[in-house]
């Protein structure tokens, strides 16, 4: 019987924002981290937040897999480079990039403030810029690499999340520049566009009670396939850009989110009507 090779099997990765916001559910970045991981990569857990990255190497110990948590603040640029250093000392080089840190807030263009703004794009859209700033070198001296940025629907489609959504059609441009910049270096740059998945940082906006629980059922009937989505939806996303089963996909946004994207609101609102409000 042939024994199978793990999808990234012997490469390494970086995941940023590999913890997860305290909540029920996972994260995206933990999520990720650990489905890598499954797959035979070596991963390096990136985190503001130590603690929640020890979190996830706990989780991938446990199954038998290789990670080591780095605690940095990813908006500063002498931490990115330590990261991709620590990667390169601690498994021998860089493979795959995921630039997952993301924090979502309320707010449009009149009711934002400055330093919401500033502080979205920091953390959206600068995280990313920086890590992959020092990473890429790291791939293009071997002539390999892939990078996997998560965006979201929100960059696509209007939600009152103007500096975030700001931030992350930031990111899927970004995404398209790098892959034109470095495709010849044989690096591949993708994004994944998450839509209404449920995971601790979707959870901490509200308080937990039976108006979390609507918008839940509503996140989950929005979409054509009429279930909820989770942080494994994207990591699965991610494991696949990251493979070399995506050897020829390149400056690509994958939607990970149960069609809405390929609906009207129109054609669901039977759905969402159907949906009792809270106290009906």
């Amino acid at each position: 019987m042939v024994e199978r090779a793990g999808r990234v099997e012997g490469k390494v990765a970086i995941v940023t924002g590999a913890g997860s916001t305290p909540g029920p559910g996972v994260g995206t970045g933990k999520a990720t981290a650990v489905a890598l991981a499954r797959e035979g990569a070596s991963v390096l857990l990136v985190d503001l937040h130590p603690e929640r990255a020890e979190e996830t190497r706990a989780m991938i110990a446990e199954e038998g897999g290789k990670a080591e948590v780095f605690a940095g603040d990813a908006t500063r640029a002498e931490a990115c480079e330590a990261m991709v250093r620590t990667a390169v000392e601690a498994f021998g080089t860089v493979d795959v990039l995921v630039n997952n840190i993301g924090l979502a807030s309320l707010g449009t263009v009149v009711d934002t403030t400055e330093e919401a703004w500033d502080r979205a794009l920091d953390i959206n859209l600068r995280t990313a810029f920086l890590a992959s700033k020092y990473a890429v070198p790291v791939m293009a001296a071997k002539g390999a690499g892939s990078i996997v940025n998560i965006a979201s629907i929100s960059a696509l489609r209007g939600d009152g999340t103007l500096a975030y959504s700001a931030a992350k059609g930031g990111l899927i441009a970004m995404t398209v520049d790098m892959a034109y910049s470095h495709g010849r270096e044989g690096i591949r740059v993708n994004a994944i566009a998450p839509g209404h998945i449920t995971t601790p940082m979707v959870m901490s906006v509200s308080a937990p009670g039976p108006r979390a629980d609507f918008m839940n059922t509503m996140r989950s009937e929005a979409g054509l396939l009429g279930t909820p989505g989770t942080g494994w939806d994207v990591a699965w996303a991610a494991v696949y850009l990251a493979s070399d089963e995506a050897r020829w996909v390149t400056g690509a946004t994958l939607p990970v989110e149960s069609g809405v994207l390929s609906v009207t609101p129109l054609m669901m609102a039977p759905r969402l009507r159907g949906v009792p409000e809270p106290g009906e």
